[in-house]
This record gives structure tokens, C-alpha cells and sequence, in this order.
């Protein structure tokens, strides 16, 4: 059964043509075969995106898809044939006419991105924090300095090509034949090669190294927020500038809050006898506990705000407030002596001692959380 193109690049059915291309060039960097060397299937995968994307950014072929799948194309005498592409380069340079973006042919071209996660706790997104991330990054090789040679040896005029880095040739696509200049198979587009390649990166000029960063986590960051740190994803090619690296921030549950925006929720148990008349408790902050006065008469579901104890704003804005919800417990196992005195107080209310202000309707919300 065929795979499902949105399913493949990740994206919704209902994807604009611009997050349709971004979602291909993000996989075309994911799967490349220098970054994903412990993959044997990264090519495959990588045509299969390919192909997506190609039924995917034409606007009847992709209606065409949507409306009747991927039988309608071959139906309408649509059929993809990637395997007509020489290399995964081919396959490259016929969506994005660059050439492979991890070769060496060309001029100088940006490194890709690379996204990382980090996990803190909620304390730590209140105040900020530093943490360290570790992450695989396509680095120039220090050994041969980027040119892949073997130091002291000497790089060479290719014969392939004759120094000129591209050749003539015609690929077949489903669009019809091509007539283009490729970068040259053999010294990959330079028009020239080292005469002994440097045993470290295998002449490519290139490695893929563990790098660590230390990451400045910002007060008031929440959960999925991303931070972006430049020059410090894969390195770039012939002099171009690296990539970056894009922290995903994943804030770990706190169970004595929940967080709303800026604020924080928190509950508290209060013992009937107490909330009818009234106490002072303690409630956990972010600062360690804190009193918090429970009036006479205080409800199940009742809201004491504290004001500017929740989460600082990320943008510089009011500090959010802690929301405290007094859960009303009812007493269990009462002994003798409780149960008559309970007794004794039953007998004594009055309809004056149940009345309330509230209406039915602010009742019935209330009750049902609203």
C-alpha cells in the first residue's frame, strides 16, 4: 500500500504550499546520508520524501491526490521513477537546482539547522537556568582543515572534469529529459582533488562530531518554546556561514501546580469544620510555603488569589498570580464524641446559616468548574 504523502513530510491535509517545502528541505538535511550514516535506508527514505513533495507542491496533482489517492495519479498516467536519478545529488538537484547541499561542489552554501531538547523544571523555568545540551553536528575536519588532504600532500587538478567541477549530462525526470551541468562525480564540483585523501574524513573535508552547548534557558519560558542559538548547527561549505541550533525547551510536571499562561494553580485541603470557621493554612509557592487565610465560611471550589506569586512574564510583562482552590474535605471515621458533637451543631442550623448571595445559575458554574 502506498505511504501517505502528508504522512511521510509530516505535514496536515490542509498545509500550505510554503509549509509543504519547508518540511521537505527540513528531511532532505535529516536524511542525508552523511548526517545519518548509521541508517542504511536514509537514501530510500529520502526519495520516498522526495516524491511527496513533488505530488505535494503541484496544485493538480495534489488535488488530483487528494481526491482520489494515489491510484488517481497513476490513473491519469502519473508515475513517479526516482530511480531514474543517478544519486541522491540527482534527486536534490532536480527539486532545488543547488546539487547535493553536503557536497563539496559549488560556492559557498549555509549549513543546516539541528533541533535538540532539553528538559528543566518548573522552578527553573520561574527563574531561568543554564543547561547543557549534546548533539551530533556535521563539524570541518581539523585534521585536513576542510580541503581533504592529507597534510603536506597535494591537491590536484581533476581529470575527470578537467578542473572545470561540473560535466554535461542528461537525466531523465518526470518532467521529461534534461540537459544539465552537474557537478563532476569524481572531485564533487571543486575541479580538484587531494592526491592523497586525509584518513580522518576520507577526503570529504568534513566530520561528524559530539558537540556540547551550554544554553541561557530565559524566566518565564514555557513549555515547547524553542530557543535558538546562531552558528552552532552543521558547519557550512566552502566558507559559508554554520547553521543554527534549536533548543525545544520541555518543562517537567510540577504536581503541586498547573500552569495557566502566567499563572499557577494550586489546591488545598481544608477540613469542614475549619472552612465554616475560617483558619489560616499553609500553600506551597515556588518561594516554599506561604500562609494563606481561609475566611469564615469559605465554599468548596472558593478561589483565594495570591497576587504576583505565579510565573514571570517571558516578555517583560506582569509577573502572573497563584491561584489557590479550597477543596471543603468532609470528615471520615468520626469517633463517638465527634459524631455528637457534629450532632449537637446539626440540631442548631437555620436556613439563615445556609443562605447564600449567589444565584442558581452562578451555583450550577461554579459546581461545574466554570
Amino acid at each position: 500500500m502506498p505511504a501517505d504523502y502528508y504522512a511521510v513530510l509530516g505535514v496536515p491535509r490542509d498545509a500550505p504550499d510554503t509549509e509543504v517545502k519547508k518540511a521537505f528541505r527540513r528531511l532532505a538535511r535529516e536524511l542525508h546520508p552523511d548526517v545519518n550514516q548509521e541508517d542504511p535506508d536514509a537514501e530510500s527514505k529520502f526519495k520516498q520524501a522526495a516524491e511527496a513533495y513533488e505530488v505535494l507542491s503541484d496544485p493538480e496533482r495534489r488535488a488530483t491526490y487528494d481526491r482520489y489517492g494515489a491510484e488517481g495519479l497513476r490513473s491519469g498516467g502519473y508515475a513517479p521513477n526516482f530511480e531514474a536519478f543517478g544519486s541522491f545529488a540527482d534527486i536534490f538537484d532536480a527539486f532545488f537546482g543547488g546539487g547535493d547541499p553536503f557536497s563539496r561542489g559549488g560556492g559557498a552554501m549555509q549549513g543546516g539547522d539541528v533541533a535538540v531538547g532539553a528538559e528543566i523544571d518548573l522552578a527553573d523555568a520561574a527563574r531561568g537556568a543554564t543547561v547543557e545540551v549534546s548533539y551530533d553536528a556535521v563539524s570541518v575536519c581539523e585534521h585536513c582543515h576542510g580541503n581533504g588532504a592529507e597534510p603536506g600532500t597535494p591537491i590536484e587538478t581533476c581529470e575527470r572534469c578537467h578542473g572545470t567541477g561540473q560535466l554535461r549530462a542528461v537525466t531523465r525526470t518526470p518532467f521529461g529529459q534534461v540537459v544539465r551541468a552537474a557537478p563532476c562525480d569524481v572531485c564533487g564540483g571543486d575541479g580538484r582533488v587531494p592526491k592523497e585523501p586525509c584518513h580522518v574524513c576520507r577526503g570529504r573535508g568534513r566530520t561528524v562530531r559530539r558537540a556540547t552547548v551550554s544554553v541561557d534557558v530565559p524566566a518565564g519560558i514555557a513549555d515547547g518554546n524553542r530557543i535558538r542559538i546562531t552558528g552552532r548547527g552543521h558547519a557550512g561549505e566552502r566558507g559559508g556561514p554554520s547553521g543554527d541550533l534549536y533548543v525545544q525547551i520541555r518543562v517537567r510536571e510540577d504536581p503541586r501546580f498547573v500552569r495557566d499562561g502566567n499563572d499557577l494553580v494550586t489546591v488545598i485541603d481544608v477540613p469542614a469544620p475549619l472552612a465554616a470557621l475560617g483558619t489560616t493554612l499553609e500553600t506551597p509557592t515556588l518561594d516554599g510555603p506561604a500562609d494563606v487565610d481561609i475566611p469564615a465560611g469559605t465554599q468548596p471550589g472558593e478561589v483565594i488569589t495570591l497576587r504576583s506569586q505565579g510565573m514571570p512574564s517571558l516578555r517583560r510583562g506582569r509577573t502572573g498570580d497563584l491561584r489557590v482552590v479550597v477543596n471543603v474535605v468532609i470528615p471520615r471515621r468520626l469517633s463517638k464524641r465527634q459524631r455528637e458533637l457534629l450532632e449537637e451543631l446539626s440540631d442548631t442550623i437555620t436556613d439563615e446559616n445556609l443562605s447564600s448571595d449567589e444565584g442558581m445559575f452562578a451555583k450550577l458554574k461554579r459546581a461545574l468548574g466554570g
